[in-house]
């Protein structure tokens, strides 16, 4: 695994929130966080079929253009009964002509759990798929998961995405109803950096 030896590190998202979260987490390291919105970066067409293939589009197109290593995220919901889907189409499923609608997006996969009359508890995970990419072309990839269910009515306003359907195992709560930062020490994300950490302390 190679060595993490810069002291900047560009995260490849336009998406605030989860500049914030990585650069919380990696504050103890002494390494500064950019995003690719200071740097006017375009987002990268997603055409993979997989988190790793999207995770590792953006974090090589956003280290190419700057020259600085880049860390994408890919991440998403899969829930059984649907053969996995949403997954890496879990954005796609809340895109229309005016943002993404998330309620949309639940009440799409609540809709179609009902007419499969799926059994309940309706198991699903979030996944997470870390790429950090050099601007040689190297990348090393982490990957975590949450398990969990989604439940219906939706609950909760905290979190995004699908948050206030999926309720975490070991838990009578949703994401949607739990604090960002609990969410946040427990996630798939949280899972996926605890591997990539260890490249940081590696240093």
């Amino acid at each position: 695994m190679r060595k993490f030896t810069s002291n900047t590190l560009l995260v490849a998202t336009h998406n605030q929130g989860k500049l914030e979260e990585i650069s919380a987490l990696l504050t103890s390291f002494g390494i500064k966080t950019v995003s690719s919105k200071d740097h006017d970066l375009p987002e990268p067409e997603e055409t993979g079929t997989t988190f790793v293939d999207n995770a590792r589009i953006k974090a090589h197109a956003a280290a190419k253009a700057t020259g600085l290593p880049a860390l994408a995220d890919d991440s998403g919901i899969e829930i059984d009964a649907l053969g996995n889907a949403p997954g890496v189409y879990t954005a796609d499923w809340a895109e229309t002509p005016n943002g993404r609608d998330f309620v949309m997006a639940m009440q799409r996969a609540h809709n179609e759990l009902e007419a499969l009359k799926a059994p309940h508890p309706r198991l699903a995970r979030f996944c997470c798929t870390l790429a950090l990419a050099w601007p040689d072309g190297h990348d090393e990839i982490f990957e975590g998961v949450m398990a969990g269910q989604v439940v219906w009515p939706m609950r909760g306003d905290q979190g995004h995405g699908y948050d206030p359907i999926f309720q975490p195992e070991g838990y009578d709560i949703t994401f949607g109803e739990m604090d960002r930062w609990e969410k946040n020490k427990i996630s798939h994300r949280a899972d996926a950096f605890v591997k990539l950490v260890s490249l940081f302390e590696q240093a």
